[in-house]
């Protein structure tokens, strides 16, 4: 059986990368383990501690930058995150100073937001409705 237990963010520094996560978004440190210049370092949501891990994967080749810059010029998400209750996270988020790119909007059977991670990426929020 097929298991999703690690996937990752390309993001432009680490450091910003781990305060935002987790100071802004709320996942937790689960693992740094030093590598030359970077590390590997993962965050996981605190509710789900053994659950999937997000690795914080330094963007250093130039195609892995083209690729987020076009992305984020065409306003797509480079992941998503499901939610309970989008509204109240969005709120949270905005007092928290995430910048949206998108509030919250119907998308059928979803709701959906579009925040900016000050890594690189838009990552969107989803609701099911």
């Amino acid at each position: 059986m097929l298991r999703i237990r690690l996937t990752s963010v390309l993001v432009d520094d680490q450091d910003r990368a781990l305060a935002f996560y987790t100071e802004k978004l709320g996942f937790v440190k689960k693992t740094e383990i030093p590598l030359g210049e970077h590390r590997w370092l993962t965050v996981v949501a605190p509710d789900e501690q053994s659950g999937p891990e997000i690795v914080l994967e330094p963007a250093g080749l130039p195609e892995a930058r083209t690729y987020r810059e076009a992305l984020v010029r065409l306003g797509i998400p480079y992941t998503a995150f499901q939610v309970d209750d989008i509204q109240h996270v969005y709120t949270t988020l905005v007092e928290r100073g995430v910048k949206f790119t998108m509030p919250p909007a119907n998308a059928g059977a979803v709701t959906i937001a579009v925040l900016d991670d000050t890594c690189g990426n838009l990552i969107q929020i989803f609701q099911m409705n």
